[in-house]
């Protein structure tokens, strides 16, 4: 193992354990480690996806269990999403367009975690408002597509829109958006898969590394680091990694 991809793990999972800690599965973060490294953009679509599932599936776990998860509005974005995310990621960009869309994510990511730090949002016992079911699937198809087409999970862009909308509590919106970034992580990676067939030698390591990651992440969030400290880190970090790729 060369030091470069031995970097890169490390940081892999210094992203799952800070993402984790806050209810996310750390795609935005894995493409901006990606972007500074040497790997070109069809190696670093699926390598996001990939780590994607990985935590996206232990959060999904988690706030299911716990009883944070409301079906019927994760099946009504899902509806929209998953076909939507399977010809995202079976399309391939050209690499300055791959670049300056990922810049854009990352750019919006970083203004979404001061959001998330500095935003009130709504009273846990406030009353939910219902999204009709053609919003819902829309939104979803939106979402989506361009969730495959970067190469995310999309809970990134569904939890500003569901906090918008007030249509659960906040618990709830974490565990409907961990779910549905399993689900369109997944089926962007097949999408992707059905036209590239093929991912880098280090995925196992990386794999291994972001599950770890995401375990330590999940407990200590919960019980000993400060979330104001984290989102500012994170905030940061995918400023200057949507920066660079505009540069």
């Amino acid at each position: 193992m060369d030091q470069t991809a031995l970097l890169i793990g490390l940081a892999l999972f210094a992203i799952a354990m800070m993402y984790s800690s806050v209810g996310h599965a750390g795609a935005s973060g894995y493409l901006a480690v990606l972007s500074l490294s040497s790997l070109a953009p069809e190696e670093i679509k699926p390598v996001s996806l990939v780590l994607n599932i990985a935590v996206a599936s232990i959060a999904t776990w988690r706030f299911v269990k716990a009883g944070y998860f409301n079906r019927k509005i994760f099946l009504w974005f899902a509806l929209g999403s998953v076909p939507a995310s399977y010809l995202g990621g079976y399309v391939m960009l050209p690499d300055s367009a791959f670049r300056y869309l990922a810049a854009a994510f990352l750019l919006f990511s970083s203004a979404y975690m001061l959001y998330r730090r500095f935003y009130k949002p709504p009273v846990a016992d406030e009353q939910p408002r219902q999204i009709s079911s053609g919003i819902s699937v829309g939104s979803g198809a939106a979402i989506g597509f361009c969730s495959g087409l970067i190469g995310v999970g999309g809970g990134i862009f569904l939890s500003p829109l569901l906090f918008l909308f007030r249509a659960a509590p906040l618990r709830t919106i974490s565990g409907i958006s961990a779910a549905f970034i399993l689900v369109n992580s997944i089926v962007g990676l097949l999408g992707h898969l059905s036209r590239m067939q093929y991912l880098p030698d280090m995925i196992p390591w990386w794999i291994s590394l972001v599950i770890a990651g995401g375990a330590i992440g999940s407990w200590l969030g919960s019980r000993i680091i400060s979330n104001r400290l984290i989102y500012i880190l994170l905030s940061a970090v995918l400023l200057f990694a949507g920066v660079k790729m505009l540069m």
